[in-house]
């Protein structure tokens, strides 16, 4: 009776909760469903604009960056810069300004003209991919002259409906001695309008009709074609006006161009158009019917099934355990604990019976404890006591650890100190004696000490660095391919100078079978095995050092075991060495010099390459280094190569990675603004035979690039002007292949990777490593050198000389074609006639043809009419002689 009156109060009160939002989501859902469409269809309108008009302007903005780019050129410079016509290097410098626009119309495919207008609007210089002569004016000449804007753009529309695209840049000279600017003229780069014919042709919408509007109403571009060079009234476009200030999707019906009432979404782009997106109202709305339809007949269902399924779970789900449960705690307040409530659901009910089941569990439990804690209670006192007291000694050991650490770090940074004001007082001393002593005869001498200095004061910052990125767990290895006879030559060849400076005997025993080649990082493990080789040298008096390579193929390690005969370390010293900051004891540190870091570094790097470092020492007698790093053989091509006899253990250097070995006759490209690393790259590639172009900036590096042809070009990533990162991807945007190597001081994996995405090939870091520069530029030149050898193959084979053969065979008809095209005066294709004679005379040899057709159509180009019938004879002269000589021949 009492669970029938509790479920009918519990839905008395729940029902109406349920309900009533229901009710009310149903008529919010009824009502709005036309507002959430339409804002909806704002959204993605508004998304869809906002994309077309980035899309746009950055369209607009990449060429007026280009005719930025163009107007800065020194060739367009040289030619504005004299009177041309005086001092008879028109012609000349009329071909180069050519030769810079055709340039740019090949690597931005979308620029129709480009025309160099002079500050009174006559065409100086006009150059068109479709051959048509300069313009004799443009209608919006007025309003350029009247602005003082350096950049500007203008969208004009033919007779026919289609739309054209101009960029105007000013060109200025500076005055340097008044500092006043002088305008020489302008730089009108015509474009077709790719990007806007397919902005406006996209849609987010069946139905949807885009426009771009001037400011006047005059539609310039409509995804439908009937409609350009239609005018909207004067009402619609202030409306269009109002509503790309609110940014909102509105209603609007447009008149001008038919009497359907649309939502529109408009936004003002920069020149005073507009970008305009409609959609049929009546579209927009329909698919919210059918959900208001759908959302009233789901509110009817629910309200008339909900109270049913309320009344069923809560009566069986909640309010019969409900009861047995206050039955059962009732038990309990009685002082009955042996109270079990039945196995439940593995709902929450069943958790709160297992809940309870536990509570009275727990309470008899305690219950006994209670009891228990009565009698061993100063038992438990007396243990608190004594971990408290140890608490306390651990305390005093960590404070005393932390005082030990701030002297060792006190220490350190005064060692440190001591270590870099060392090298740097024989740096300044040295180089001040240099600069101001005229006297000196021992400069190399000095410079060879300033060189040492400056290394050592490197090795020590590098030191601190890897022990910070080490600490930080950012120091990132790599697993390259490493000769390990090569290896340890490289290491004989550093230490055993050193040895020899202290009279010491350097031995090398290889311990064979040795594998011929790992995988592991190259320059860590140099910096391992240098290190404590160095090491072995530096606290050795008298007697030997040793280095033993071991191969373990169980545990597929390779060892280096580096024994010394030096003064040795007790138990104590061995437990400090390796700790950052530290070495044996001070007096160390007074004798021998050094920070502490290098052990330190060594047994981290070791760990990183898979391996470890084991020290074994005995004061007096000497120390033993076992240093072990992973060869990481497994499923690496070729196959595990072994070194069985002692014949193998000479290195030979690889003859095709050096300039001793090689010639090239190659063109490079050096950009660099430092006018020292200019100096220093350029003598460098000099004692190689190479001669390189420079370039101070990334602008320049562009326009020689694409002017000249280079075969490699070494790039400086940070440049004033455009950098070389810029300055890469433009050259790449342009179609030059070539190889690019980036020269930068910013050598870490992320930077490296930013540069090689970006178009570089390679990546050296600064300063320069002689010999990495060396192998780079031979290996790159070798596969320029490759592919000419491939071409020179490729002439001398038989099929190509049986192609050659056709083309002399068809040289008749090239000379009757260019003798009647003479005497038509048709000079436009006899034009086209010579470029296709030019291209095909020079792939097959013949150099008279080659150079006659260039000369005619270089002629044909500039439109100068004086020598062309001469340059016309010269051809055909030449097409005959061929034609003889070949008819001697057979």
């Amino acid at each position: 009776m009492k669970t029938s009156k509790l479920s009918i109060r519990l839905l008395w009160y729940i029902t109406p909760l349920v309900i009533l939002p229901l009710l009310f989501l149903g008529g919010f859902t009824l009502t709005n469903v036309t507002n959430s469409t339409q804002k909806q269809a704002d959204l993605i309108m508004s998304r869809f604009v906002e994309q077309q008009q980035q899309k746009v302007f950055n369209y607009i903005d990449s060429f007026h960056s280009t005719t930025k780019l163009l107007s800065t050129s020194p060739v367009l410079s040289d030619f504005l810069a004299n009177d041309v016509h005086v001092n008879g290097n028109y012609t000349r410098r009329l071909g180069a300004l050519m030769d810079v626009f055709a340039s740019y119309s090949e690597a931005y495919p979308d620029i129709i003209s480009i025309n160099l207008v002079s500050a009174s609007g006559k065409s100086d210089a006009y150059y068109s991919n479709n051959l048509t002569t300069a313009p004799k004016s443009y209608p919006f000449m007025d309003k350029v002259l009247q602005s003082n804007l350096s950049q500007q753009q203008f969208m004009e529309q033919e007779s026919d409906g289609t739309t054209n695209l101009y960029f105007i840049q000013r060109i200025y000279s500076v005055d340097y001695y008044l500092k006043r600017p002088q305008q020489l003229g302008f730089i009108v780069l015509h474009v077709e309008p790719s990007i806007l014919n397919t902005s406006i042709l996209e849609a987010p919408y069946n139905n949807t009709l885009n426009l771009l509007l001037t400011k006047d109403g005059k539609i310039l571009f409509s995804s439908d074609y009937s409609m350009r060079g239609q005018y909207i009234s004067e009402y619609e476009l202030n409306k269009i006006h109002d509503l790309a200030d609110i940014g909102t999707l509105s209603t609007i019906e447009l008149s001008s161009i038919d009497k359907i009432e649309r939502m529109i979404f408009a936004v003002q782009m920069s020149g005073g158009y507009y970008y305009v997106s409609t959609i049929p109202k009546a579209l927009l709305y329909q698919s919210g019917k059918a959900i208001s339809l759908i959302t009233g007949l789901i509110v009817i269902i629910s309200v008339i099934t909900l109270p049913i399924l309320i009344f069923v779970v809560v009566r069986n789900l909640l309010l019969n355990p409900i009861e047995l449960l206050g039955a059962a705690s009732h038990r309990v307040g009685d002082g009955d604990l042996a109270v079990v409530l039945p196995a439940h659901t593995n709902d929450e009910v069943g958790v709160l019976f297992n809940d309870f089941n536990h509570m009275v569990s727990q309470i008899r439990h305690y219950q006994e404890q209670v009891e228990e804690y009565k009698h061993h209670l100063e038992d438990k006192v007396e243990s608190r006591t004594k971990a408290l007291e140890a608490m306390n000694s651990q305390l005093e050991v960590a404070i005393t650890q932390a005082e030990q650490a701030n002297q060792l770090k006190s220490r350190f940074l005064a060692n440190m100190s001591h270590e870099i004001r060392t090298p740097l007082t024989a740096i300044m001393g040295f180089t001040e004696q240099l600069l101001h002593n005229d006297k000196i005869t021992n400069d190399k001498q000095y410079l060879s000490t300033i060189l040492r200095n400056s290394k050592h004061l490197l090795e020590l910052i590098n030191n601190i660095l890897d022990l910070s990125k080490i600490e930080a767990e950012k120091l990132a290895v790599d697993q390259a391919p490493i000769n390990v006879v090569q290896l340890v030559h490289d290491i004989k060849s550093i230490i055993e100078p050193l040895a020899q400076e202290k009279q010491l005997t350097l031995t090398i025993n290889y311990n064979l079978p040795l594998p011929c080649t790992i995988y592991s990082d190259i320059t860590r493990l140099k910096q391992i095995l240098i290190n404590i080789a160095n090491n072995a040298v530096k606290f050795t008096e008298q007697g030997n050092v040793s280095i033993c390579v071991h191969y373990h193929p169980r545990k597929k390690a390779l060892e280096f075991v580096v024994t010394d005969t030096g003064i040795g370390m007790s138990e104590h010293q061995i437990e400090r060495v390796f700790k950052p900051f530290e070495q044996a004891d001070a007096t160390t540190t007074r004798r021998f010099g050094g920070t502490g870091l290098g052990l330190c570094i060594s047994k981290n790097l070791a760990q990183l390459l898979g391996g470890d470092v084991v020290l074994k020492s005995e004061v007096g007698v000497g120390s033993r280094f076992a240093i072990s790093v992973a060869c990481h053989l497994s499923g690496k091509k070729p196959e595990l190569e072994l070194l069985t006899e002692h014949s193998q253990l000479t290195p030979e250097k690889d003859p095709l990675l050096s300039f001793a070995s090689n010639h090239f006759d190659a063109n490079i490209l050096v950009a660099e603004d430092n006018p020292d690393n200019q100096l220093l790259i350029k003598l460098l590639l000099q004692t190689w035979g190479l001669e390189p172009d420079i370039a101070s900036n990334g602008a320049q590096a562009v326009e020689m690039a694409l002017v000249n042809d280079y075969q490699l070009i070494i790039m400086d990533m940070q440049m004033p002007v455009m950098g070389g990162l810029e300055a890469t991807k433009m050259l790449r945007h342009a179609a030059y292949d070539g190889p690019i190597i980036a020269l930068t001081a910013n050598v870490m994996n992320h930077d490296i990777d930013t540069y090689l995405n970006a178009g570089c090939d390679k990546a050296l870091g600064k300063p320069i490593d002689k010999d990495a520069l060396e192998s780079v530029l031979v290996s790159y030149l070798h596969l320029e050198k490759d592919n000419q050898n491939k071409w020179d193959s490729l002439l001398k084979s038989e099929k190509f000389q049986q192609i050659a053969d056709n083309y002399l065979a068809n040289l008749p008809t090239y000379l009757n074609e260019v003798k009647a095209l003479q005497h038509s005066d048709d000079w436009e294709a006899l034009r086209s006639v010579a470029h296709s004679i030019k291209g095909s005379a020079g792939c097959f040899n013949f150099d008279d043809i080659y150079q006659t057709a260039g000369a005619l159509e270089d002629n044909l180009k500039s439109n100068n009419k004086v020598p062309r019938n001469e340059l016309v004879n010269n051809l055909i002269a030449a097409i005959e002689h061929s034609i003889d000589t070949n008819n001697k021949l057979l």
